[in-house]
């Protein structure tokens, strides 16, 4: 019972911070109907929906071949200086984010950017779907290297001597040992990618990505303030609720990924 009223605090937080938050989405959301929900189902708000469905998949591929990659390299490294450089490095840029960056690749490769201007890049090709792809993946690729670098040394090398020595190929020992062990850990962290773009907004906001590459993130703000048009904030929150709902199905899928890949590597 004590143990119980010690997390009191806790759950009196969480039920404040998310609970009644949560509740007034749902209701908002489910008012007057089910109208809400069917409209965020229809044109440029289904629009809105593939889109950051289709640039979060590209963000969380893309980031986790190239996170998985650069970690490798990392944890092959004899220098503990190039490792805990890296691993510092990507601690702090999976947390840059927002408007920062959004500022960062605009003085860098937007219309009047710096390197955009050497290179003779065409006007606009920053606010795009593969630029803000580019955008996204400044923070995605730092993430998968913590996610994934930990499973990678979890990989013993007397996994590959013991391989080695029955005449299997570098080829072969990743076929049937690498990749088995690593596959939990890879698919956990493309999940958690592509849920980290999927709830981005600032970022795209900051970029104006929202007049060339509509984003549902970019529609629930339009909605709720009143930008487009007013009384659609039940719109708004019903976008929000398909958001939560896209989340909860993330989350489902990563954490039974994320205890699997931990009880392989063991």
């Amino acid at each position: 019972m004590r143990r119980s009223l010690g997390a009191l605090p806790l759950l009196v937080f969480v039920g404040l911070a998310f609970g009644i938050p949560a509740i007034a989405m749902v209701a908002g959301a489910f008012t007057p109907g089910l109208d809400n929900l069917a409209l965020t189902l229809q044109g440029g708000y289904l629009l809105a929906l593939l889109n950051s469905v289709k640039l979060s998949a590209v963000v969380a591929v893309l980031g986790a071949v190239l996170g998985t990659f650069l970690a490798q390299a990392v944890v092959t490294s004899r220098s503990t200086a190039l490792r805990e450089a890296v691993l510092t490095a990507s601690g702090v840029l999976a947390n840059f984010g927002g408007v920062p960056l959004a500022f960062f690749w605009v003085a860098t490769l937007g219309n009047a950017g710096v390197v955009s201007g050497l290179l003779g890049l065409p006007s606009g090709s920053l606010f795009s779907f593969w630029g803000l792809a580019l955008v996204y993946l400044y923070f995605a690729v730092p993430l998968m290297v913590l996610v994934i670098a930990p499973a990678l040394d979890g990989l013993r090398p007397q996994w590959r001597e013991a391989a080695a020595n029955n005449g299997a190929t570098t080829w072969h020992y990743w076929r049937h040992v690498g990749l088995p062990v690593l596959t939990p850990g890879l698919l956990g962290g493309v999940v958690l990618l592509f849920g980290s773009a999927f709830a981005a907004y600032a970022t795209a906001s900051a970029m104006g990505a929202g007049t060339v590459l509509p984003l549902v993130t970019l529609k629930i703000a339009a909605a709720l303030s009143g930008d487009v048009q007013t009384g659609f904030e039940n719109v708004g929150l019903a976008l929000s609720l398909d958001m939560v709902l896209v989340a909860a199905l993330v989350m489902a899928v990563y954490l039974p990924l994320q205890k699997r890949s931990t009880r392989w590597l063991q």
